[in-house]
């Protein structure tokens, strides 16, 4: 996979593709067609082949781009907020997990291999939605553990064990509560 273009004409053309992309993400993985993105995105298709060898790795540059969207909304505040800020900003994480299903395939699918394109991919992703939900928390553990509680909750809703509003309510219990300690601790 080529690092993100420089130049602005190239900007263009991988930020239409990443727009596209989005479409597609609200259907399974293996509805991403890379050749259907390309003419929706109006490029040549080797273009794309060559920042996106396949499909999962478009889905996760989709998912990278917006985390650091959110993780650049939430830096503006200056140090720890209220709880409603990390609530904001950790159940806008789990919507767009839940919401993208060909995502979430691919971060349930991906696996960590050393010296390759998607473990990079994976370590950029995890630490931006760190960074993301630790500039509201003020803590990196209680951000970790709200990660890892996103995913809980998304396998919970896929597998209909939750429904969405009683994940949903579980989330923001974890917020207070974690964002509690934090100012206990």
């Amino acid at each position: 996979m080529a690092p993100p273009p420089t130049l602005p004409r190239q900007r263009l053309r991988y930020a239409r593709i990443l727009d596209v992309a989005a479409g597609f993400a609200h259907k399974g993985l293996d509805s991403v067609v890379l050749s259907e993105v390309a003419a929706k995105a109006d490029v040549p298709l080797g273009t794309l082949y060559r920042y996106f060898p396949c499909a999962a790795q478009l889905m996760l540059a989709l998912y990278r781009k917006q985390l650091a969207e959110l993780q650049t909304d939430g830096s503006a505040a200056a140090g720890p907020v209220p709880a409603q800020g990390l609530v904001g900003v950790v159940m806008e994480v789990f919507h767009m997990r839940l919401m993208q299903p060909a995502v979430e395939q691919c971060l349930n699918r991906a696996v960590y291999a050393k010296d390759t394109d998607t473990t990079r991919l994976l370590r950029e992703i995890d630490s931006i939605a760190e960074k993301a939900v630790t500039a509201v928390s003020g803590d990196a553990a209680v951000s970790r553990v709200l990660l890892l509680t996103v995913t809980g909750l998304v396998q919970a809703v896929r597998c209909r064990r939750l429904s969405l509003f009683e994940a949903e309510e579980d989330l923001k219990k974890a917020c207070r509560l974690l964002s509690g300690a934090g100012q206990a601790a």
